[in-house]
């Protein structure tokens, strides 16, 4: 990657006087593996292209999306301030900000070929929008169950809606325990997400089949969920904070608690940035 530097040329310019001239140079930046996981949440993989180096990193505004939509959540699960609604009220921050990001930051990552990425912010920016269209009236997911066409709010205490939608919630865990196996190769910051994830979708959709059996242990298992959310959103803003810092080479850089050494070497596809894959 070329660069233009400005060099201080004092015999340059008229009677005598100073100026900068430019003086091109050549050079290339290499990242580490460590760098580069902490600044793509993925293993440097052979991309062909330059496309690193044109485009913006893309993955602290997907974080930016878990960070915003995750947060007001999880305070409407645990019940502070007197929030509650399943967090309905913020389902704009659903669509536009937990959806819209991080599916942006997903498609960016796909470009850049980074498939970790890619894979982890389209799954959790689809879940967002499914999130936000389940508590949206205008797609009736819970008027179908309400036993009065007239009071179609009444679906979201139907035992069959609860139980339906908790298998949603299910399998987002299956999804979220999959992520969390393979952050294992990328930091502590980004592992505490996806493992506080894990546990927020298992109760949350325990809590959803207890409603749907009356059980009184729902709400516990709500708030307990919210608590779960509320500690991997602190990941998210941390992780968030943590890039933006890096990114603007700040003098004051967080640490993530770098785990790529522990299986690099089984990894056949690393390679360096300027250098040809082997």
């Amino acid at each position: 990657m070329s660069r233009g530097s400005e060099k201080f040329d004092p015999a340059a310019g008229h009677n005598g006087n100073p100026t900068l001239s430019k003086e091109h140079t050549h050079g290339s930046i290499v990242l580490t593996p460590e760098m580069f996981e902490k600044l793509y949440l993925s293993p440097k993989s052979s991309v062909k292209g330059d496309l690193r180096s044109i485009l913006a990193n893309p993955t602290p505004v997907g974080l930016l999306g878990l960070a915003l939509a995750l947060t007001p959540l999880a305070c409407n699960l645990m019940g502070w301030r007197g929030a509650g609604g399943t967090g309905a009220a913020s389902i704009g921050s659903y669509f536009f900000l937990g959806g819209f990001l991080m599916m942006l930051g997903g498609l960016l990552e796909f470009l850049l070929g980074n498939t970790y990425s890619f894979v982890n912010f389209c799954g959790y920016g689809g879940w967002w929008w499914t999130f936000g269209a389940t508590l949206q009236p205008f797609f009736g997911a819970y008027a179908a169950y309400s036993p009065d066409p007239s009071t179609p709010r009444l679906g979201l205490e139907n035992p069959e809606f609860n139980a339906s939608f908790g298998f949603t919630l299910l399998f987002m865990g299956v999804f979220s325990f999959s992520c969390t196996l393979c952050s294992l190769t990328t930091n502590l910051a980004l592992f505490g997400i996806e493992l506080f994830l894990t546990l927020t979708f298992t109760l949350l959709a325990s809590s959803f089949f207890a409603s749907a059996e009356a059980s009184p242990v729902a709400h516990n298992l709500q708030v307990a969920g919210g608590a779960c959310a509320f500690v991997a959103a602190m990941c998210g803003w941390y992780l968030f904070f943590a890039l933006m810092l890096a990114s603007v080479n700040f003098p004051i850089q967080l640490p993530v608690g770098d785990l790529s050494h522990i299986f690099r070497f089984f990894r056949k596809n690393e390679v360096v940035e300027g250098e040809s894959p082997v």
